[in-house]
């Protein structure tokens, strides 16, 4: 309601601003996806779903360095910042040139692997790695500094780059190639690069920081890596999994299940950018922080509350507007996904704020029921329905456990 009432009265805040605009990138990029269902059909765009899962769990690793830099971007000013921001800009290219040639290298493994129908888009996003890597730590610094207007613009510019670039290649040339789609992507995190400070970049040796500082960096970055790694597994690990387990038609058909399913966790993510900063301040500043977490806790429940509903009254008027007809017979299954998501996106909230005050159970508790989703799917695969099924039993698990450790360590303050 305060949001409606903002943009009624033309006066938004930075955060309501950043909220609006990312809203619009998780529209653009579904608008992006359903238009690429729609002209592929089921088949095609299951090697489609592919890269776009490739870039998710790309996402999903950059932020890694997204996150730590947004961290210590509220703790650290002066030329303290300075030094910190050079050093992870050195260690973001390092990691991303290491990642983009082990998938150059490894293309023709890894089209043989998600039976894919070449193994040049592979390759095309693997030069893309690196770029992905300099944004990340850029829209970190925004995030940290609550620059909100500049890091809009980099999701915006990314976003958009690539659904008129994919969507022209195909339109204007009819290329149905999953190489172009990689194309599409690549150029992409060239624009998403923008706004960007170069000065900020330095290949010489930055200034040793402080042991203190660094033993703190180090612990957030490896705490937050392994977290990544949770969410690359809960988040990814499903789609690739069954584009091995089945043919590339129920491939396809589920790809369009998960996509339409995990719009709970898109709207999350939103919160999620908010939550990280807002805590690390507070804490910083000595304020309490579990009202923060209630806030977007109840944001989040409500959100899901409503999407599983409707997936649930309406799963094939849902499926045909958004992909059509040939993907009718996910309806079903649906609703189904919908609470698997929901009940992780919630999970999320609740890890994100712990990983914000350097707990480190939680993302423990993640990585373990992350790893029983994919130990689960790998033995029980007997059809879409039992894939979706076993997801609901490990984020059901997952909730319950994270809402039992939130009570237990509320008892002990």
């Amino acid at each position: 309601m305060q949001l409606l009432t903002a943009i009624k009265s033309r006066k938004l805040t930075p955060e309501q601003l950043f909220m609006v605009s990312v809203l619009a990138v998780n529209g653009g990029n579904y608008l992006y996806n359903l238009i690429l269902g729609r002209l592929l059909g089921p088949t095609a765009f299951a090697d489609a779903a592919v890269l776009i899962t490739f870039l998710l769990v790309l996402s999903f690793v950059a932020m890694t360095f997204q996150l730590v830099t947004a961290k210590f971007s509220v703790l650290f000013e002066n030329e303290l910042f300075k030094n910190f921001i050079a050093k992870v800009y050195q260690q973001a290219v390092v990691v991303g040139i290491g990642l983009g040639i082990l998938i150059i290298v490894f293309a023709s493994q890894l089209q043989t692997i998600f039976n894919t129908s070449t193994s040049t888009m592979f390759i095309i996003f693997g030069c893309g790695v690196p770029l992905y890597f300099l944004m990340s730590v850029n829209r970190g610094a925004f995030q940290g500094k609550k620059a909100f207007k500049s890091l809009s613009i980099t999701y915006q510019a990314e976003m958009l780059s690539r659904l008129v670039i994919t969507l022209g290649l195909i339109l204007l040339f009819n290329i149905q190639s999953s190489a172009v789609i990689a194309i599409g992507i690549l150029l992409s995190f060239v624009f998403g690069l923008f706004p960007f400070k170069m000065k900020q970049i330095s290949f010489k040796k930055p200034v040793a920081l402080d042991a203190k500082y660094s033993k703190q960096i180090k612990n957030f970055f490896l705490l937050t890596a392994f977290y990544e790694l949770t969410q690359i597994i809960i988040n990814n690990s499903d789609i690739l999994l069954v584009k091995h387990y089945f043919e590339s038609y129920e491939a396809g058909l589920y790809a369009s299940l998960a996509l339409i399913g995990r719009i709970v966790y898109f709207i999350a993510w939103m919160f999620v950018m908010l939550l990280l900063p807002a805590v690390v301040e507070l804490k910083k500043e000595g304020k309490e922080t579990a009202s923060v977490l209630f806030k977007y806790v109840g944001y989040i429940g409500a959100i899901s509350a409503l999407i599983v509903i409707t997936c649930l009254l309406f799963p094939e008027l849902i499926i045909n507007i958004l992909f059509g007809e040939q993907y009718i017979a996910m309806a079903p299954l649906l609703w189904k996904y919908a609470i698997a998501t929901s009940m992780f996106a919630i999970s999320n909230i609740f890890a994100y704020y712990y990983l914000s005050l350097d707990k480190y159970v939680p993302v423990i508790i993640s990585g373990v029921f992350g790893m029983l989703q994919m130990v689960l799917v790998i033995f029980f695969h007997d059809s879409l329905e039992q894939v979706v099924h076993m997801q609901i039993i490990a984020m059901l698990l997952l909730l319950v456990i994270q809402l039992a450790f939130f009570v237990m360590d509320s008892k002990k303050k």
